[in-house]
C-alpha cells in the first residue's frame, strides 16, 4: 500500500511575520523556513502506518520553488521513502496545487493521500478537499485518529460537536488535524540518511497542468495595532463606556 503526502515549506511558525513596505504580500527575505506544522503531522501518520506494517511505501510531495527540497528532506528525515518535488517560481493557489497532486495520484496510484487540513500561511484549508473532489476519492478532514484496516480506513474527525467517525473505502484523502499525533524529533543519522534517499524533480508542464493563479492579491496588511485600556471610577461610567463607546451593550 502506497501513501502519498504533500508538504509544504512556510515562514517557521516561532517567526513574527512581517508585511512588505509596499503592501504586496510577506517578507520571506532571510526569514527561518520550515514544513507546514499539519503536513508534519501527515508525514508522522503515514510513517507510524508504515511501522505497523499497513502501508509499504512513504511518499513525500512538495509544490514550489527549489527551496523547497530542504522540506522533502525533513520529510524523508522523519521516514518518507522518496520524494517528488513539482518545481516552479509561480504563485501557486490551492487549486493549483490539488491539479498538480491530482496528476501525481493518476501517476503513483496511492491507496491514500495524508495532508495537513491547511497551511499556516494562507490558513486557505481548501487543498485536500479539492484534491478529493477532482479524484473523486472519498475525504475525511481535521483527523484525530486514523485507522486503517480491510481497505478502509476508519477516520475519526474534529467537529463542532464533539467526535465524529467516518468510514472511507480506499483510495481516499485524509487530513490531518493537531491531536492526531505528536511528530517525533528528527535524528542526525535519519538527516544523513535521507540525503541518500532519491527525489525527483518535475515541472508543472510535465504534468500538464495550468498552474496561472485565478485569485489577484490586492493589498497585504497588518491587523491594527490594539489601544491602551482605560481606568474607569465607577460601575456607572463603566456602563456608559461599553454602551456608548464600544457599542457593546
Amino acid at each position: 500500500m502506497k501513501v502519498l503526502v504533500p508538504v509544504k515549506r512556510v515562514v517557521d511558525y516561532n517567526v513574527k511575520v512581517r508585511v512588505k513596505s509596499d503592501g504586496t504580500g510577506v517578507d520571506i527575505a532571510n526569514v527561518k523556513m520550515s514544513m507546514n506544522p499539519f503536513d508534519e503531522i501527515a508525514v508522522e501518520e503515514a510513517v507510524r502506518l508504515k511501522e505497523k506494517g499497513v502501508v509499504t511505501e512513504v511518499i513525500a510531495v512538495s509544490c514550489g520553488v527549489t527551496q523547497c527540497q530542504e522540506t522533502l528532506r525533513t520529510a524523508m528525515a522523519i521516514g518518507a521513502d522518496r520524494a517528488i518535488l513539482v518545481e516552479t517560481d509561480a504563485e501557486l493557489q490551492p487549486l493549483a496545487v490539488a491539479k498538480l497532486l491530482k496528476a501525481l495520484v493518476d501517476k503513483e496510484q496511492p491507496q491514500l493521500v495524508v495532508l495537513g487540513k491547511q497551511a499556516i500561511d494562507d490558513d486557505c484549508n481548501q487543498t485536500g478537499q479539492m484534491l478529493a473532489a477532482l479524484t473523486g476519492m472519498p475525504q475525511g478532514t481535521f483527523a484525530s485518529k486514523v485507522e486503517v484496516a480491510d481497505g478502509k480506513a476508519a477516520v475519526t474527525r474534529e467537529v463542532d460537536g464533539g467526535l465524529e467517525t467516518v468510514s472511507l473505502s480506499l483510495p481516499a484523502v485524509v487530513t490531518t488535524d493537531l491531536r492526531l499525533n505528536e511528530p517525533r524529533y528528527v535524528t542526525l543519522p535519519n538527516i544523513m540518511k535521507a540525503k541518500k534517499k532519491p527525489l525527483e524533480i518535475v515541472k508543472p508542464a510535465d504534468l500538464g497542468v495550468d498552474v496561472a493563479p485565478r485569485i489577484k492579491t490586492l493589498k497585504v496588511e497588518e491587523p491594527p495595532k490594539r489601544s491602551a485600556g482605560i481606568k474607569v471610577p465607577d460601575v456607572a461610567t463603566l456602563v456608559d463606556k461599553l454602551k456608548n463607546t464600544a457599542k457593546v451593550l
